[in-house]
């Protein structure tokens, strides 16, 4: 199955959820009205996409609609698909060019950042790239384990110390042996214990001076892991998680198991954060980087076109 048609799969219920309640609301008008616009926000609303990010979309539309004389609904969509993928558009790149580089991921538990870290492994290796994984986040046996299966799922070497061992220092010994065996991406699971947001500040800020003063020319990436199924509340998490650290972008999980996709939306719009990677399935290859064209395109095409083999 091509790219797109796995995320038209994976985007389904979120299609079928705001998009199918933008339809109707179209679809029972003659004509764009005020009422038009009311109905329309609220639709935007239902689909997780935020108010300040449904009232957004709506104020554009109301200027596109004016400047291009528009006055039949069914037009309307296409507008608003373009609204969408302008709004997304941006940031989504990883930019990873230097030798090594890093890639630091935080989240808390349940989001799948495990997972989310193995698929990323598999995928810069199915590119031809050398990847160590380090498992940073000692504060869970469990952690430590599930990225080891990934590694092995993966193929790919991994750097571990035992549970409760000081994070920074698995961070050192990740860079060290990626240095020595030539890898081109180091991939470390670090902490995300939102509870006690000094210790995780301290914790981070220890991590980033061990990547600086042994890699300071490397290009980092630190991404924050976001369950989609959450909706609106993987915003107010990133929220917390830019209180306590220099989030470059994120990965959303989970996306083929809601119809709460809207919150892409939201966290571009409001938090100015660019989604880096969808996970739209539970295979090793079902993690795609982010691409806001064909993310658009998918939520408002016609589901016959996108689903039929």
């Amino acid at each position: 199955m091509g790219i797109f048609k796995k995320l038209g799969f994976g985007l389904k219920k979120t299609r079928e959820g705001m998009t199918g309640r933008i339809e109707d609301v179209l679809g029972a008008y003659e004509e764009i009205t005020d009422d038009l616009f009311d109905d329309l926000e609220e639709a935007l609303i239902m689909g997780d996409v935020g108010v300040k990010t449904a009232t957004d979309i709506v104020e554009e539309l109301r200027k596109r609609v004016d400047k291009n004389e528009v006055r039949n609904p069914k037009h309307a969509k296409l507008i608003i698909a373009d609204i969408v993928a302008d709004m997304i558009d941006g940031g989504e790149d990883m930019g990873l060019i230097t030798i090594p580089s890093v890639i630091l991921v935080i989240g808390v538990n349940g989001v799948g950042k495990t997972t989310t870290i193995g698929k990323l492994a598999a995928m810069y290796k199915r590119e031809g790239k050398k990847v160590i994984l380090g498992a940073a986040d000692t504060f869970r046996a469990a952690a430590i384990e599930q990225l080891e299966v990934w590694a092995d799922r993966a193929g790919v070497d991994i750097v571990k110390h035992k549970e409760g061992a000081d994070p920074a220092a698995v961070v050192y010994d990740t860079i060290s042996a990626g240095i020595s065996r030539d890898c081109d991406i180091i991939i470390c699971d670090t902490a995300g214990r939102l509870h006690n947001k000094k210790n995780l500040m301290d914790e981070l800020a220890k991590i980033y001076r061990v990547v600086e003063k042994e890699l300071p020319y490397a290009d980092r990436e630190i991404l924050l892991v976001l369950d989609a199924t959450t909706g609106q509340n993987a915003v107010s998490q990133a929220k917390e998680f830019m209180n306590v650290a220099e989030l470059t972008g994120i990965a959303l999980t989970k996306l083929d198991g809601t119809a709460r996709g809207g919150v892409v939306l939201a966290i571009k719009n409001e938090l100015k954060l660019p989604v880096k990677f969808i996970g739209v399935g539970e295979q090793i290859d079902d993690l795609q980087p982010f691409n806001p064209k064909m993310f658009a395109k998918a939520l408002f095409e016609d589901t016959s076109s996108v689903e039929e083999e």
